[in-house]
């Protein structure tokens, strides 16, 4: 195996957004495509790029620091929250297949749902953590990469994970929402998890305090019609809470101190 072809790969991933496998066969014509496939697979699980259809996306240019940091958001809207994942809570069911998305309002949530018999899946280390002081649910963690901007899981491996389990209800966090842009986040690889857990749920519930509304990341990886419901702690504007109506989203407000 050659060192200095990955050199070459890795110096190609720094300059340029993607990197195409047919790029790649020019380059190495003595080599396989199932060898330079591998290469990318390596550099996917170095956290360099993205192996997506044709080629591989460089992490470089994918991940943003648009998001706060994770330890400042912890605490930014703190009553909102605990209205919300308290809403949130009361519709999870016992013996439920549930699948819990990262973030800081998600890490609330699990601190909050009872300790019953469930099987949660989730891709955020810090929330599989949380969910472990309780004695009685089952907790699966997704396999992936890193996001360190909101302690996340994603990427190829986490939804060759996700493939082989059935989920009831998902719970995903936006990092920001507009009528126009949908819900948006500022990671493409955790873009195509959150779009890939939409297919796979029967029921997606989207938890947003309003602070989100009016916000519009680079990747958006749902629109208002593709959940079933959206939890937030107040009254949404007119023209949101209309396209909700439109399309058959449930709006469900959850007011701090009611």
């Amino acid at each position: 195996m050659s060192n200095t072809r990955r050199d070459i790969i890795r110096q190609m991933l720094k300059e340029q957004p993607f990197v195409s496998l047919k790029e790649l066969t020019d380059r190495f014509p003595e080599l396989s495509g199932m060898t330079l496939r591998r290469d990318i697979e390596y550099f996917e699980s170095q956290g360099e790029c993205i192996k997506v259809r044709g080629g591989a996306r460089s992490m470089k240019f994918i991940t943003t620091s648009l998001e706060e940091s994770f330890n400042l958001r912890l605490h930014a809207n703190s009553a909102a929250k605990e209205a919300i994942v308290t809403r949130a809570a009361a519709m999870i069911e016992p013996g439920r297949s549930i699948f819990l998305d990262s973030g800081t309002t998600i890490l609330k949530l699990a601190s909050v749902i009872v300790d019953k018999r469930l099987t949660i899946t989730t891709s955020g280390p810090n929330v599989a953590l949380e969910l472990l002081k309780k004695n009685m649910p089952i907790v699966n963690i997704v396999g992936g990469m890193i996001n360190r901007d909101n302690i996340s899981v994603s990427g190829t491996q986490a939804m060759r994970y996700i493939e082989d389990i059935n989920i009831d209800v998902a719970f995903l966090v936006p990092s920001g929402f507009t009528v126009e842009n949908g819900f948006t986040c500022g990671n493409y690889s955790e873009c195509e998890f959150k779009q890939f857990i939409i297919k796979k749920a029967r029921k997606v519930v989207l938890l947003m305090d309003s602070s989100k509304i009016d916000k519009s990341l680079p990747y958006t990886f749902a629109d208002i019609g593709d959940v079933d419901a959206v939890i937030i702690n107040r009254d949404l504007p007119p023209d949101v809470a209309a396209e909700a109506a439109r399309v058959g989203t449930e709006i469900i407000v959850a007011r701090p101190g009611i």
